[in-house]
């Protein structure tokens, strides 16, 4: 059967905000606190109750459509069962993304939900911010909305600085200091009132955050190792910003890897977030010439 975009976009929106309302009935409370063996940092080794509760509600949302459309499922706090490399697309989770800000009770957690063909293109992005009640999707090629209305782009502002979203382990990558470098070089070519590094909680949030704000990009160097970031920390935005024209890259400017056969973690090839375009190809030329494979 033919997908219908539209239709199960709604059902992900239903899913993420089901989700929201769980996470958003724990927030501030103690809650059972796992760690994971995966990932190489504290925000990807820890998971809680809640994490378990928000991931199978969504489950539960989006289970019919795996039948009537034959879709896989890939999430974050299941085992990859590889048949996103078999069906012609699949449902991309994650439950709570930012769980260690959830944690700490500080903002940068939110529901990421996505439908990714076979070939790793996103078809359907759904960010849910519980803290800030807003909800974003997007559709291919219908565009992307938040809290139902277009998003629409802004121009660099050169009253504010150039600024970076890194994740906390960034802090203690080996090139911070070469970063910092290009990036206040990169500002002086855009006219741009300085440069400066922003540690932040959550994936998700980090992309959605640079989406209104064309001074800040994200970006994470390319890592040989199985770690870092995986395809549903990024497929729901990708899909957003493919919809807003703004950038989602690897670091060479290609596409990301959303179906990655060997492996679910992204950072083989680093990744760019931008929503203003000569800011993103400047960015690319830093990330390529400090490859830290």
């Amino acid at each position: 059967m033919k997908m219908d975009l539209y239709a199960l976009c709604q059902l992900a929106i239903q899913a993420a905000l089901l989700a929201g309302k769980i996470i958003d009935d724990y927030r501030g409370q103690n809650v059972k606190t796992d760690h994971k063996t995966v990932g190489g940092s504290e925000a990807s080794q820890v998971v809680t109750e809640v994490d378990h509760k928000a991931q199978q509600a969504i489950i539960q949302t989006l289970k019919p459509t795996l039948a009537l459309y034959d879709l896989a499922l890939l999430a974050e706090e299941s085992t990859d069962d590889g048949m996103r490399l078999e069906k012609q697309a699949f449902w991309c989770i994650d439950p709570m993304d930012g769980t260690l800000a959830f944690i700490k009770n500080v903002a940068g957690f939110s529901v990421s939900i996505a439908l990714v063909a076979k070939n790793g293109k996103p078809l359907i992005g759904v960010v849910y911010d519980p803290v800030e009640k807003n909800i974003y999707h997007a559709i291919k090629g219908a565009g992307a909305f938040k809290n139902n209305q277009p998003i629409n782009l802004p121009a660099l502002n050169p009253d504010l600085p150039l600024v970076l979203c890194a994740d906390i382990s960034f802090k203690k990558h080996r090139h911070l200091k070469q970063t910092q470098q290009g990036l206040e070089k990169i500002s002086a070519e855009l006219g741009l009132a300085g440069a400066m590094i922003d540690f932040r909680i959550g994936a998700v949030l980090n992309a959605i955050f640079t989406l209104s704000n064309p001074n800040i990009c994200y970006f994470k160097y390319a890592r040989s190792d199985n770690s870092g970031g995986s395809i549903w920390d990024y497929a729901a935005t990708a899909c957003l910003f493919n919809e807003t024209k703004a950038i989602a890259c690897d670091i060479y400017g290609k596409p990301m890897d959303l179906n990655r056969t060997d492996s679910s973690f992204m950072n083989h090839r680093g990744l760019i977030y931008s929503s203003a375009p000569k800011l993103a190809e400047k960015i690319i030329e830093l990330n390529q010439r400090l490859d830290t494979r």
